[in-house]
């Protein structure tokens, strides 16, 4: 039994316990903060004393909203707010059109309360990948729209659904690959998508190397296993995961070849452990990897490139070579016939971190290796570019015109 109102949006029902529930109508959206407080307190007050004249205090703090209810209506209001009453604004980066870096808008966005199996997370610091980048073009397509891009972020649990064990408030957790939606001063996460961050590990740090750690990670350890002896080509090695495949190739015993646009570019990939750099802009990468490996070729090429490399980079691979095409900033490669592969009986493969961290176990093991990488020091975590929430629209102009190099963070 209850009634409604359509001017203000309003709806009145009874509980079980005989109080009303107040929500709030689609056309609505939110009821005002000052409205709720007003409401908790009388709330508050009823129940301190019975014997409290509800309507006399009513009509005075709120007297429009209780003049379109029923007399029988309004001698029930000691009212308790629904969860979705408590929501509230923060900003965050928004989409409503594909294109450019000036499609990112900073806006302010409604966030509610976390659901069963959910966490809410403020974010401390939050990655800038290429994915963003793919999603904001429409390379990808974005689940809807608009949109708040992002696939990387570390934040503070600020609270956490009902029944949920195993995370709290004041946590520092990291994820990473999905879902998106990280570039926000705060956001609804599912608890079983997070990992917890080491405290000897700086947030800053952890939102730099989450996403790009572990695709370094499984490029490394499971899409092609490199080992001690293989020869491999690492294209934009100075780029945020660039940089860290070749770190973590050169620790693992493999040689190194790497590309640059750059001679500022060459010294960073000499210094995270290539021992063969080739600036592209200068000479012909295909021929200089002949060279290096006497015409044998590579046994691997990671390239995350695409369309002004991808040629070449097949090109470079030995007898039964790996191609690994995780990227495509320079656009997408154009289509290649199978018959292109026979004649060396080439391997390739177009891989996505989501389908390598699949289930919890495969989350918690990547993650966990990344790490226990950076703690080690077998990884070097270049923070090289700090921008505001705000200001993520020069940050993705800076990204895709090569401003950039190593990893790009984002802080609200």
């Amino acid at each position: 039994m209850g009634m409604s109102s359509s001017s203000t949006g309003l709806r009145v029902g009874r509980l079980q316990n005989n109080l009303p529930l107040l929500s709030v109508s689609p056309q609505s959206r939110l009821l005002p903060r000052h409205f709720l407080r007003s409401t908790l307190l009388l709330l508050q007050r009823s129940r301190q004393d019975p014997t409290h004249d509800v309507g006399k205090s009513r009509d005075a703090h709120f007297p429009s909203l209780f003049t379109s209810l029923s007399a029988r209506s309004r001698s029930s209001v000691r009212a308790v707010a629904t969860a979705s009453a408590f929501s509230e604004m923060v900003k965050a980066i928004r989409v409503h059109e594909l294109g450019g870096p000036e499609v990112l808008k900073w806006e302010d966005v409604e966030i509610g309360e976390p659901k069963e199996g959910e966490i809410r997370v403020k974010n401390k610091a939050i990655g800038i990948n290429f994915i963003d980048v793919y999603f904001r073009k429409g390379v990808y397509k974005a689940p809807t729209m608009p949109f708040t891009p992002g696939m990387e972020a570390v934040g503070e649990v600020v609270a956490v659904g009902p029944g949920l064990t195993g995370r709290k408030v004041g946590d520092i957790v990291a994820y990473a690959g999905g879902p998106m939606g990280a570039y926000a001063e705060e956001q609804i996460l599912p608890a079983s998508k997070v990992v917890p961050v080491p405290p000897s590990i700086d947030p800053v740090v952890a939102a730099s190397v989450m996403l790009k750690g572990m695709t370094a990670q499984f490029l490394l350890r499971r899409c092609f296993k490199v080992e001690n002896g293989h020869t491999i080509l690492v294209q934009a090695a100075a780029g945020g995961v660039g940089s860290l495949l070749c770190q973590w190739a050169n620790a693992l015993g493999a040689t190194v070849i790497g590309t640059v646009s750059t001679k500022e570019k060459a010294a960073q990939a000499k210094e995270d452990g290539c021992h063969h750099v080739i600036i592209y802009t200068e000479e012909d990468f295909v021929s200089r990897v002949k060279e290096i490996t006497s015409g044998i070729g590579v046994d691997v090429v990671y390239d995350s490139v695409g369309k002004d490399t991808f040629q070449g980079s097949l090109e470079c691979l030995k007898i039964r070579g790996y191609m690994v095409s995780f990227g495509q900033s320079s656009g997408t490669p154009d289509p290649v016939p199978l018959s292109a592969l026979a004649p060396k009986s080439l391997f390739l493969t177009r891989p996505s971190l989501m389908q390598y961290t699949i289930s919890r176990d495969e989350l918690l093991e990547a993650a966990g290796e990344v790490f226990a990488s950076v703690a080690s020091g077998v990884l070097k975590v270049r923070m090289n570019h700090t921008y505001p929430l705000s200001e993520a629209a020069k940050a993705h102009a800076d990204l895709e015109t090569r401003k950039t190099s190593g990893s790009v963070v984002l802080i609200p």
